[in-house]
């Protein structure tokens, strides 16, 4: 992985994370060299008693994509996701938004950040139960000085674009909780922030409601482009929803990639026990496994974006042959792919393969 700790991202990064640590106790800033050094959460507290929250983490959040950061409790995902706006205050590091320092902005220019840059979804929803959901989602709105009617006609086109058109009127205690995330959702595209930070978001919610609920927010991120920072510890719900992943183990990053790069090659035993149950099948697409070879290819051609699942039927009755692999548009060959490669993607344990790199590495 390379280590990025200068302040400078390529152009299509959004937001980039250098050297972002937080350390909780009542010498912080004297155990960042501990840190830095490779101290353990446990060792710093039980030899230091200071608790290591986050860090040292460097990351690049790509413009216009979703990217998840998820890890068991207390690894530290809420901690950073906190430090984007600064509701954390860092120990060392720095997080640039369009190569600005949030870390560095002063409390005017910070409170501006939040109005207009970067909108919050909490798991809890965090609505006010003295305002209806019509008063909720313009709340953002009026805050940024919008007149009434200007936010509220703003806010009832976000109400009715979540499913909840209708309910203008009612409060949240009127609402199951799946209505009030709908809610919280609205509230927070609302204000046309370009970055959307979703803190365990759907974590709080039964599990028909929790997919319903990643179904509404990958059919408006497939209209709006936000760049998305999203939490969660479910790793199903990363694999759904995010372009890239980022894995936390207490405070650090232990890998991040792509879903096919978290599946088939997980860093250490910590990620392939994460990824060990998981229906790969359903997860990983034909892009993941086909080669460039398009001339030795017959029958029908495969969407890029099909799941190993739905290419599985497209060798019922030639097993032994390639099928081509095709392009958005459906027309054009990029590719192949054969029924071996994709049973070995789908059956082989991640753990096995990581040995086998490490004995051929080791071999070489």
């Amino acid at each position: 992985m390379t280590n990025r700790e200068d302040q400078t991202a390529a152009p299509d990064v959004k937001i980039a994370v250098r050297g972002l640590t937080k350390v909780f106790g009542p010498d912080p800033a004297g155990m960042i060299p501990l840190v830095r050094e490779g101290m353990t959460k446990a060792d710093l507290m039980a030899r230091h008693g200071h608790v290591l929250g986050l860090g040292p983490v460097t990351m690049d959040v790509r413009a216009g994509h979703v990217h998840v950061v998820m890890g068991l409790s207390g690894c530290g995902k809420s901690t950073l996701i906190r430090h984007i706006n600064r509701l954390i205050e860092p120990t060392a590091g720095h997080v640039l938004v369009d190569g600005t320092d949030i870390t560095a902005l002063s409390a005017r220019d910070l409170r501006a950040f939040r109005r207009l840059r970067a909108s919050m979804v909490f798991q809890r929803f965090a609505l006010h139960p003295h305002r209806t959901v019509l008063g909720n989602v313009a709340y953002g709105l009026r805050v940024q000085g919008l007149p009434r009617a200007e936010a509220e006609a703003r806010a009832g086109a976000w109400v009715a674009r979540v499913g909840l058109a209708g309910f203008e009127s009612r409060f949240p205690a009127q609402l199951s909780g799946g209505m009030q995330q709908r809610v919280g959702l609205a509230r927070a595209l609302a204000t046309d922030a370009d970055i959307l930070l979703m803190d365990e978001a759907f974590s709080a919610l039964d599990p028909l409601i929790r997919t319903d609920m990643q179904d509404v927010l990958l059919r408006l991120q497939a209209d709006l482009k936000k760049t998305i920072l999203f939490i969660t510890h479910d790793l199903d719900e990363a694999l759904r929803l995010g372009d890239r992943i980022t894995i936390l183990r207490d405070g650090r990053m232990i890998q991040e990639g792509t879903t096919p790069e978290i599946v088939l090659t997980p860093a250490d035993r910590y990620v392939s026990d994460f990824v060990r149950d998981i229906n790969r099948a359903r997860v990983l697409r034909v892009k993941a496994v086909m080669d460039g070879v398009v001339n030795s290819a017959r029958g029908p051609g495969l969407p890029l974006s099909s799941t190993l699942e739905e290419a599985l039927t497209f060798f019922h009755d030639d097993p032994s042959g390639r099928r081509p692999v095709v392009n958005g548009d459906g027309r054009q060959p990029i590719g192949s792919v054969g029924l071996p490669e994709i049973l070995r993607a789908i059956e082989r344990p991640p753990m096995e393969r990581c040995t086998d790199e490490a004995a051929t590495t080791a071999q070489s």
